[in-house]
């Protein structure tokens, strides 16, 4: 039983660090093309996924001290990863609004939206497999921490189908503004990934986002 424990305890922070290195390979290519192609969804997309690799270290850390010491209190290095993590969400939060604002007032429109078509299906891919694979650890482990992560990687999948979904009519229907919209959902998200992370440095909730 205990060899079981730890296997589900190295599963669980093997998830953790494929999500890092997902994170940076989208946050990556999503920043580039979205430059290139001027698809400001996507180019918010991946600087929310460099975000998230702040987040993800912390959740690396929490899942080694709750194997360590499950009732052990949150490290300092936990809760400053979860500070950093909330302001940058705020800043983002902030500059897609400015962003979008400039946008509409200067009649920007993207010259394709098909870098954020192909991305916004494979993370989709990506954190759907994530959320089910540590929900799965979460509840052998019946770590409420842990099913929390999971849980809060729906976010990650709301995105995905944020981006999805303006890429997608942009190309069906070339509305110059649909961009700006999936911009300003991404930007929604990325506000209450902010305040939940603030709430969770805080010590209200348990609740670990990536």
């Amino acid at each position: 039983m205990f060899t079981n424990i730890k296997r589900e305890f190295r599963t669980a922070f093997f998830l953790s660090l494929f999500t890092i290195a997902a994170n940076l390979v989208e946050g990556v290519f999503s920043t580039i093309l979205g430059q290139k192609d001027g698809t400001l969804a996507l180019f918010g997309f991946g600087l929310d996924s460099f975000i998230e690799v702040i987040s993800a270290v912390g959740i690396s850390m929490m899942i080694l001290r709750i194997a360590r010491s499950p009732e052990s209190p949150r490290s300092s290095f936990e809760i400053t990863a979860l500070r950093i993590t909330g302001a940058s969400f705020y800043l983002l939060t902030a500059g897609l609004v400015v962003t979008s604002v400039l946008n509409i007032i200067g009649g920007s429109r993207p010259e394709t939206a098909l870098s954020g078509l192909v991305i916004s299906i494979i993370s989709l891919s990506v954190m759907v497999f994530l959320y089910r694979a540590k929900l799965k650890v979460g509840r052998k482990l019946d770590s409420d921490p842990i099913i929390a992560d999971a849980n809060c990687t729906k976010t990650c999948i709301y995105m995905s189908v944020v981006l999805l979904a303006s890429s997608l009519i942009y190309m069906l229907t070339g509305f110059a503004y649909i961009d700006v919209i999936g911009a300003l959902g991404i930007a929604w998200f990325s506000f209450s990934e902010g305040r939940e992370a603030f709430e969770k440095a805080s010590g209200k909730e348990e609740c670990h986002c990536e």
